[in-house]
């Protein structure tokens, strides 16, 4: 199947998260900005068999919730790359306040040119963000070069899942400022082609819709005088047709979301 992209860059991801996007994605979805929030990362965490003293680069780390998590639990050591200013801002002021600042260090810049030497990190991790990449295949690419020999890549995405048509996909990245998702399969074809081997892969989709029931029911009941109270009506006319639009699309199981892991040889 040919992938439909938009042209949505960098920059668009910029605006969004630097914007009151980012808050109002924080307050729907919590800190972690992913779905299913610590508990979806401790099930990443436990089948890449994280281990004292592992090095994580984590790619997109948005407000670093994951990786305080990940140090904290863990005590793992970790990397994290984004190129926000405002999230990487608040992930460092968060990470100060829990006083993790000697387990994580944060750096701004493209997932797809990684401030990295070749084959010095343990672990390259992932969750729900790079959807907004404009090539994945360069980023497993730089995220192959990092690991060590053995190293494991882990990482959670939005993806396509069923039969959609571009009519379909472009009001969901107009959305998202998305330049395109990858398929359940075609993520798979692209690590086996920079050279993983894939251990797993699991559609998660049924998940995924049934987080976008929680969303979808955040914003248009639970919180919808705070929304229209603290972003104004047009931000909250976008955030319940983005939730109508995601819940339908992840109940037809059009979209939804993977897991994905694979080993360096």
């Amino acid at each position: 199947m040919e992938i439909y992209r938009k042209d949505y860059t960098i920059k668009d991801v910029q605006d969004v998260y630097d914007g009151p996007g980012g808050l109002l994605w924080e307050a729907v979805m919590g800190e972690q900005i992913h779905s299913g929030g610590p508990e979806a990362t401790d099930v990443l965490a436990k089948k890449l068999g994280l281990k004292p003293g592992m090095v994580i680069a984590d790619l997109c780390s948005a407000l670093g919730a994951p990786a305080r998590h990940l140090a904290s639990k863990y005590k793992v050591y970790v990397k994290g790359i984004d190129a926000t200013k405002t999230m990487l801002q608040k992930a460092i002021e968060r990470t100060k306040a829990a006083k993790l600042e000697n387990m994580i260090e944060y750096y701004e810049g493209n997932v797809m040119d990684l401030p990295f030497k070749s084959a010095t990190i343990d672990v390259v991790w992932g969750q729900e963000a790079w959807c907004y990449v404009t090539d994945k295949e360069r980023l497993l690419r730089e995220a192959y070069r990092v690991l060590k020999s053995h190293g494991i890549i882990g990482f959670t995405d939005w993806i396509i899942t069923g039969n959609i048509s571009p009519k379909e996909l472009e009001p969901l990245y107009d959305s998202m400022a998305f330049p395109y998702m990858e398929s359940f399969k075609g993520y798979q074809e692209l690590m086996k082609k920079v050279g993983f081997k894939v251990t797993e892969a699991i559609d998660n989709t049924e998940a995924f819709a049934k987080h976008f029931d929680q969303y979808y029911e955040m914003v248009t009941v639970k919180m919808k005088p705070d929304i229209l109270k603290n972003f104004g009506p047009d931000l909250y006319g976008f955030a319940e047709n983005l939730v109508t639009i995601w819940r339908k699309a992840a109940h037809e199981h059009k979209v939804g979301s993977g897991l994905f892991i694979g080993q360096k040889p």
